[in-house]
């Protein structure tokens, strides 16, 4: 990564605010040395030292003590000037890593950027910042295809809503024109009108969900539940979709059955479950819904006979917009949040939700923790 200005890197408040504490201390260091010199040296010390030098250089004692005074004083300033440089030196060193990882992190944000490399020293960093990196470029190809499913599946939408707009509208302008048509005609043409509206209604309801589930958090609120109860009222509202086909639900649960939890989020998790059972199973067979204990746990299977989901898709289903069969026609597909919906919401009690399938028999597993503890 090119930095066009070096200097956002160098850290140079950070040396300043060390280099002066550093001063400081060495201030403190000639101060006391100083004092040192001038109760302690200067006499009983001084005059040793000084016949010490005398003694090795060969030179009279006054000399060496004249000299003495303005060489020590040197000396040190030679010290502090030695010092100075080695931390001046020091900081910059130290600073050096600090650079290293600003401007890595700046390349957490570009697209396509090479791999991070930093000093060995920091090789800890160095694998965290590019395991960093990987994440966020794959969250952001996830929210680009999710975006692009999103937009896809509301032009979709948006097309399919013409055809029964206009169909509604031809029929409702056919029954206004032909004052005496025939009354099975007339009938005919108002069921299929009202036919077309409901599917509209449809559609309509679609672009609300796409809407809340982007724009609202789902928030939960727990209560005890009887799940036989409800099962049963699930099955006897959704009799119409299954019936359509030919198709019939199978409860096999104890009625003394209880859980804890969200009734309105759970009800619609089942809902969606179910109705997801009935549009992929074959005319005319059975969806077994069974409810079992186990320890802290319950356990909720939606089990339909139809053809078998291959393993990939089995692992995309859960997926926010992602429809089963892509080919599926917009009468019996939905917006692809049904089931994206339904795991969030079973995470959310601290469950699971799971689907299996082979030899044309599809299950759906949701477990549920009994526990009043768990939020």
């Amino acid at each position: 990564m090119k930095v066009k200005n070096k200097k956002e890197f160098d850290y140079t408040r950070l040396q300043i605010k060390v280099l002066f504490t550093l001063i400081g201390v060495i201030a403190a260091f000639l101060f006391a040395l100083a004092l040192m010199y001038f109760l302690h040296w200067n006499s009983i010390g001084g005059r040793w030292i000084t016949q010490v030098a005398a003694d090795f250089l060969q030179m009279g004692f006054f000399v060496v003590q004249n000299m003495y005074p303005p060489f020590f004083i040197l000396l040190v300033l030679l010290i502090c000037a030695g010092l100075f440089f080695i931390i001046r030196a020091f900081l910059r060193y130290v600073a050096k890593p600090l650079s290293d990882v600003e401007e890595s992190l700046g390349m957490l944000l570009i697209d396509n950027a090479e791999e991070i490399r930093l000093p060995e020293e920091l090789t800890a960093i160095t694998q965290r910042l590019n395991a960093m990196k990987q994440t966020l470029e794959r969250r952001k190809l996830e929210a680009q295809s999710a975006e692009q499913r999103k937009n896809e599946l509301v032009m979709y939408l948006a097309h399919d809503i013409r055809t029964p707009l206009t169909s509604v509208i031809g029929y409702l302008s056919l029954l206004e024109e032909v004052e005496n048509m025939p009354a099975e005609q007339r009938k005919k043409y108002t069921h299929i009108a009202l036919d077309k509206s409901y599917r509209l209604e449809k559609m309509i309801n679609e672009f609300f969900e796409i809407t809340r589930y982007n724009l609202q958090q789902i928030q939960i609120k727990k209560t005890d539940i009887d799940l036989y109860y409800m099962l049963v009222q699930l099955t006897d509202e959704l009799l119409p979709i299954l019936s359509k086909n030919g198709n019939t639900a199978i409860l096999h649960a104890d009625e003394e059955f209880m859980i804890y939890g969200d009734s309105e989020k759970l009800g619609r998790v089942f809902t969606n479950v179910l109705k997801n059972a009935a549009a992929y199973s074959y005319p005319n067979t059975e969806i077994h819904i069974t409810a079992q204990k186990s320890d802290d746990t319950a356990t909720i299977t939606f089990q339909n006979k139809g053809d078998s989901i291959p393993p990939e898709k089995c692992a995309a289903i859960f997926k926010k917009f992602y429809r089963l069969d892509e080919a599926r026609t917009s009468d019996t597909g939905g917006a692809g949040l049904g089931l994206a919906i339904a795991k969030e919401i079973i995470t959310l009690h601290g469950g699971s939700i799971t689907v299996e399938s082979h030899e044309q028999i599809t299950s759906f597993v949701i477990t549920l923790p009994l526990s009043h503890t768990v939020s």
